[in-house]
């Protein structure tokens, strides 16, 4: 029995992840794996993303039954290892035999074929164990007595859930990792007349936006493989993304201080088509991506770092959607739980600091200022925007709610309890409470 394309594409997707800090939905995306059938690629993403939202639940069954510690295995070893354990413990339509025999062979394959029969002696142990059982399931309404209790069986950093436990409370927390660990919805964005019914004949079933009246939500089809998708014409941006582009709000000059990929930017020119938009992106290559997927005529792509960045005039409405840690889209990039250290918050604080200050610079007088992340900490958030207004007497934090009812009234925002979208004077959205990923705004104005 060969090794089956999916599951060969997911172990060297898996590799190059731990090896490079490279992204599982950039990789299983890229034109490498475009030839995959369609059956393929979904398993290949269906186990590529179960093994990192369940890495450690994974390890902490292989290592029952391994006598080397997990900490000291190959990690070509260690992913086959873990994408068995994933398809035996989750996955009712795999079998078993297949799912061992096939990780043995990926061992082979990654040239340790003298682990072969230690890593064949483990997971015929562990297939013994959970033949029997039903596969793992997850139930919305299971209890936890502690924050350790919580991150063992739900798969999250102990350190990460002990800090949502202190902000969100036990049961915040809880609904954070439980919504972590099932694959999100996809919800789009849809630009031309005929699109939406263009994909509903092409078998792509829609529902309404729950947070915003212009977005929707995949219930079933391949909208990546649609050709409006290929055109342009949808993209896919979580409703939480596409609302803080529309609480930027109307200008004629446009700042997007960190467009790239370009999903904000985007909705800024939608919405803005008269207006002069200018999006910086300091990375070469991610500016040409950038003004390859925002072609509008209105755009103007720019390389250049915001801290560097001098132009001729103000601008009446600034957008810095700041590099952040992502704690809020773990759904989507569960990669990011098992890289991501405490000290590496406060390295994030400064840039976040840095890029906020210059984007302030750049806003005209009367302007505004929205500042965002799309992180659950409170020091990418709330502490970044008290430093940068320290002494700045020339700058207002605004109510963010006013701009959230704004939207209400004019039928763009659906979610009637706008309560639970407040904190304080900012916008904070919460995987699990709210049906998207977790960002934080934050609008200033200039005087």
């Amino acid at each position: 029995m060969s090794t089956s394309p999916a599951r060969a594409a997911a172990f060297d997707v898996l590799l190059r992840i731990e090896q490079q800090d490279a992204y599982a939905s950039e990789l299983l995306h890229s034109s490498q794996y475009a030839k995959l059938s369609a059956a393929d690629h979904g398993l290949a993403t269906e186990l590529v993303m179960g093994v990192l939202r369940w890495r450690s639940v994974l390890d902490a069954e292989i290592s029952r039954f391994s006598a080397k510690p997990v900490a000291r295995l190959d990690l070509e070893v260690l992913t086959a290892l873990r994408l068995a354990a994933y398809q035996l413990m989750f996955l009712d339509r795999v079998p078993g035999r297949a799912a061992v025999h096939e990780s043995v062979e990926l061992v082979k394959r990654a040239r340790k074929g003298s682990a072969a029969p230690f890593a064949n002696a483990v997971l015929r142990k562990l297939a013994g164990i959970v033949s029997a059982a039903q596969p793992a399931s997850l139930s919305e309404t299971q209890e936890f007595a502690s924050a350790a209790q919580l991150s063992e069986k739900l798969a999250h950093p102990l350190w990460l859930v002990e800090r949502w436990v202190r902000r969100f409370g036990l049961d915040g927390a809880r609904h954070i990792c439980h919504y972590d660990q099932h694959p999100p919805v996809a919800a789009v964005r849809l630009t031309g007349s005929g699109t939406e019914a263009e994909l509903t004949e092409g078998g792509i079933e829609l529902a309404p936006g729950r947070l915003l009246a212009s977005a929707r939500r995949v219930r079933a089809g391949n909208v990546s493989g649609s050709s409006a998708f290929a055109e342009g014409r949808v993209a896919i941006q979580d409703e939480a993304s596409q609302l803080v582009a529309l609480l930027v709000g109307t200008g004629s000059r446009i700042l997007d201080c960190c467009a790239a990929p370009g999903g904000k930017t985007r909705v800024l020119a939608e919405r803005n088509p008269e207006s002069h938009i200018v999006a910086l992106e300091l990375h070469a290559h991610r500016a040409r991506l950038l003004q390859k997927l925002v072609p509008a005529t209105n755009v103007e792509v720019v390389n250049s770092d915001v801290l560097d960045f001098a132009p001729s005039a103000g601008f009446d409405r600034v957008l810095a959607d700041v590099p952040c840690s992502g704690t809020g889209t773990l759904a989507h990039n569960p990669e990011i739980k098992w890289r991501l250290h405490p000290r590496d918050l406060a390295d994030l604080q400064q840039r976040q600091l840095a890029i906020l200050q210059a984007a302030m610079r750049q806003v005209a007088p009367g302007g505004t200022l929205v500042y965002s992340t799309c992180s659950l900490e409170p020091e990418e958030n709330e502490q970044v925007v008290e430093q940068a207004l320290s002494g700045k007497a020339a700058f207002n934090l605004l109510d963010c709610r006013m701009e959230l009812e704004r939207l209400k009234a004019q039928g763009e925002l659906v979610w009637s309890d706008l309560d639970s979208l407040v904190s304080g004077r900012f916008v904070r959205t919460i995987p699990g409470l709210h049906p998207c990923d977790g960002f934080f705004v934050a609008i200033l104005q200039k005087k």
